[in-house]
């Protein structure tokens, strides 16, 4: 097993094994999940991160891991394993720092996953291929087109919560664009070559960004 395949493989099983132990021992959950209150309040800056390796049961981490196992290896190919690295830990920083920023007013927020990270490597790859086929639930789609509605669902579930709902879509967007940003500054010609359809796939997120800094929704 070489470097590309054994790095993804190795935060993959770290993070099944983390994972494995919160469902069992809930000091350990509480004590790393990503918690506003202790975030700002108690300044335990940790849980940014270590919330990634917590999930809320198996199908969430099955998820997560099926996702990050298939993304990770075009990137780590393209930009090494040690980028891909960068990547997955700044995306999930991104996200939850969006979150943090988007939710400081709601101490009890709580959230785990590392689904920031994910969303960084997945939607690095869409940036970088966006005609490429995706499959989602077996079905063939478009990478820029699921990225659009995705985003689109994404950005709705966000501006019109459902008592449902208890995805954590602001870090999935944080690290989602924390991945597109990441493929602008090192491949830019991707962005030459892909302008249109990765400004396609930017609507929903730029009237977000309306909903939340004109209209300050959300928060």
């Amino acid at each position: 097993m070489n470097l590309i395949e054994l790095i993804p493989a190795l935060v993959i099983l770290i993070t099944c094994a983390t994972s494995l132990i919160g469902f069992n021992n809930q000091f350990v959950f509480q004590r790393y999940q990503f918690h506003i209150g202790a975030i700002l309040h108690d300044k335990q800056y940790i849980r940014l991160l270590s919330s990634a390796f917590l999930h809320a049961d198996m199908m969430h981490l099955f998820f997560n891991m099926f996702t990050l196992y298939f993304f990770s290896r075009i990137i780590a190919v393209v930009y090494g394993v040690w980028l891909f690295l960068a990547l997955y830990f700044a995306a999930i920083l991104a996200g939850n720092l969006f979150t943090l920023w988007l939710y400081k007013n709601r101490p009890s927020y709580a959230a785990i996953g590392a689904s920031g990270g994910v969303s960084g490597v997945l939607f690095a790859t869409v940036a970088l291929v966006p005609l490429e086929n995706l499959y989602v639930f077996f079905i063939p789609m478009t990478s820029w087109i699921f990225a659009t509605l995705y985003f689109a669902y994404s950005v709705t579930m966000m501006l019109r919560p459902q008592q449902w709902d208890n995805t954590g879509h602001a870090a999935h967007l944080g690290g989602a664009v924390c991945g597109m940003a990441f493929i602008g500054i090192l491949t830019p010609m991707a962005y030459v070559i892909n302008g249109l359809y990765i400004g396609i796939m930017s609507l929903p997120l730029l009237y977000l960004a309306y909903e939340i800094l004109i209209n300050k929704k959300v928060r």
